[in-house]
């Protein structure tokens, strides 16, 4: 491989250079998120955003234990058919951090683009298999009732398309709430969740809303349950619903019920909006090392050490679900797959399932396999298919080789 086939660093991109900046080369309101000012500003969101912590225990952590292979010469064929190998997949594929585990030990672990061990990293919706995991829990408490309608927790919801909405539903991403999730487009529904909660400029003249508002104003557009169709808006209502029953704030709650308990070294944090609302759809930061404490948990069935974090039957819940509801175009990328509790199956026969978020964050887990991976990027595009399909063959190589 060439050096040119490389993506430049945030450094070599002159993106935030020196004191203060030049205008141009700072990141704004309208631009964070893009090419090239992602690759500074998702590994710097405190510098541009609001945020709440998540604390971790604060004491003594016990690093994970390493057993260096060498997995970046595995060998796989693209999604052209091509030849390749993992170390070409994580050059062009604009990566910040790449860890991989296998038997709780880490076997791989680099990082790239500036980011080191304790930087913080945008995880985008990633932040959703967080909360459908913290759901997981409460509902094994009693806190929260699977089958109940949201409207129990949330009484406003009865004015809008989530008035007869059962938790279930919106963890499948199956209600039939109308939600355009068109990223970047002027008047998307995606858009309006974008400005409400501070990631975009608000529009001249106009009062600045809240993500509750925007949950609000959304109808019902057919049945729930007929179909999976993914939405980012569902994890922003679960998260209302959940900080309702508990009378916690998310962050709050993540802290307690998961990142202390997965004994996660540093503090994370999620952005907020006016109203102090986490992001919980997208709006988790984390380091690469405590991501991949998360996705070790998961692998182990909601074990960290000693610690039961998350019910065993969740977690199982999460590698599977109903294919028949999983249609085209998620299809495309994985023909076995399914959704279910904000978890991605990429394979439900065997047993792959992930958190996944754009621009190119992912926890890929087997449980089988005893793998773990956590890649995280900073993509030049929301969505880019032949990434998210080279890194789901890089991927299930690296299941392959290490079974």
């Amino acid at each position: 491989m060439t050096q040119s086939t490389k993506p430049k660093t945030a450094g070599e991109l002159g993106i935030m250079p020196g004191f203060p900046p030049p205008p141009d080369k700072r990141p704004s309101q309208s631009n964070w998120d893009l090419a090239p000012f992602n690759r500074w500003s998702f590994l710097n969101m405190r510098s541009l955003f609001p945020t709440a912590d998540v604390k971790s225990s604060g004491g003594d952590i016990k690093p994970l234990s390493t057993a260096n292979q060498d997995l970046l010469s595995i060998q796989f064929s693209d999604h052209k058919g091509a030849n390749t190998t993992v170390s070409e997949f994580i050059d062009t594929t604009y990566t910040d951090g790449f860890i991989v585990l296998h038997k709780d030990k880490v076997i791989v672990e680099n990082y790239y683009n500036g980011m080191v061990a304790y930087t913080p990293h945008l995880c985008q919706s990633v932040s959703k298999s967080i909360v459908g995991s913290l759901a997981g829990i409460l509902c094994d408490q009693g806190v929260l009732d699977i089958n109940a309608p949201l409207v129990d927790y949330v009484p406003e919801l009865a004015g809008c398309g989530y008035k007869d909405t059962k938790l279930s539903q919106a963890l499948s991403m199956t209600s039939g709430v109308q939600f355009v999730e068109d990223y970047n487009a002027p008047y998307s529904d995606m858009t309006r969740i974008d400005i409400a909660c501070g990631w975009r400029p608000t529009p001249d003249g106009s009062e600045p809303s809240t993500i509750h508002d925007v949950i609000l104003s959304l109808p019902k557009a057919r049945p729930h349950g007929e179909v999976f169709n993914y939405r980012s808006v569902e994890t922003d209502v679960v998260a209302w619903a959940i900080e309702r029953a508990t009378k916690q704030s998310l962050s709050e709650l993540v802290s307690q019920y998961i990142w202390q308990k997965i004994n996660a070294e540093h503090n994370a944090f999620f952005t907020v909006d006016k109203a102090s609302t986490a992001v919980a759809s997208g709006g988790f930061n984390a380091t690469l090392g405590d991501l991949a404490r998360f996705g070790l948990m998961m692998q182990n069935n909601g074990i960290a050490g000693d610690t039961r974090v998350v019910p065993a039957n969740w977690v199982e819940n999460c590698a599977q679900g109903d294919n028949s509801l999983y249609l085209p175009p998620y299809t495309d990328t994985s023909p076995q797959g399914a959704y279910n509790n904000f978890w991605w199956i990429d394979n439900i026969e065997k047993g792959d399932f992930m958190a996944r978020g754009v621009f190119g964050q992912m926890i890929y887990i087997n449980r089988q396999a005893q793998m773990t991976i956590v890649k995280l990027s900073t993509w030049p595009d929301y969505l880019k298919p032949d990434f998210t399909q080279n890194s789901l063959l890089a991927f299930r190589a690296i299941r392959e080789a290490l079974t």
